[in-house]
């Protein structure tokens, strides 16, 4: 990823992440609890709190890292406050989902499982948002924006990168 990321991950503070593995440190089958919740406090796993909770823990880092690349909900990469979800499931891609994931590319620079540099946006094309009704939908974040046109994602774009 970009050198912000690198930079993040370097700054790391163990603070939360500790408080994290302190709620669980008596519980046996305490990992999946104790990284959900430090990717709920960091946004993504830091890789230096996947070493803390080696250690902490006593499992080895390697099982971590198979934990976190098997299972699709957890990140080690830092992701943007905004995540936008394009529905590429049959009903949206009838009606122009691959239009709309093009579209996007061109407006943020970045295409799927991609992070803006000021970690603003991430784009993410996932199989079925469950609202075929609006095709074409795409997702940022809990808000649903369906019967999707170029201008209308235009307008959720303009939106977005306008808000804090």
């Amino acid at each position: 990823m970009s050198s912000t990321a690198e930079n993040v991950q370097e700054e790391i503070d163990l603070g939360p992440a500790n408080k994290v593995i302190d709620k669980y440190l008596t519980m046996k089958g305490a990992l999946m609890p104790v990284l959900q919740e430090i990717q709920e406090e960091y946004g993504y796993i830091p890789e230096p709190t996947v070493h803390l909770v080696a250690e902490r823990l006593n499992v080895y880092s390697s099982q971590i890292f198979g934990v976190l690349t098997f299972y699709a909900q957890f990140h080690l990469e830092p992701r943007g406050k905004y995540i936008i979800r394009v529905c590429m499931g049959t009903a949206c891609h009838v009606k122009g989902a691959g239009r709309i994931a093009d579209t996007l590319e061109e407006r943020l620079g970045i295409g799927h499982a991609q992070t803006t540099e000021d970690l603003k946006f991430t784009v993410e094309h996932v199989a079925c948002i469950g609202a075929c009704g609006m095709a074409p939908v795409i997702m940022v974040n809990d808000a649903t924006f369906g019967s999707l046109s170029v201008q209308k994602l235009d307008e959720v774009i303009v939106k977005y990168k306008a808000m804090d």
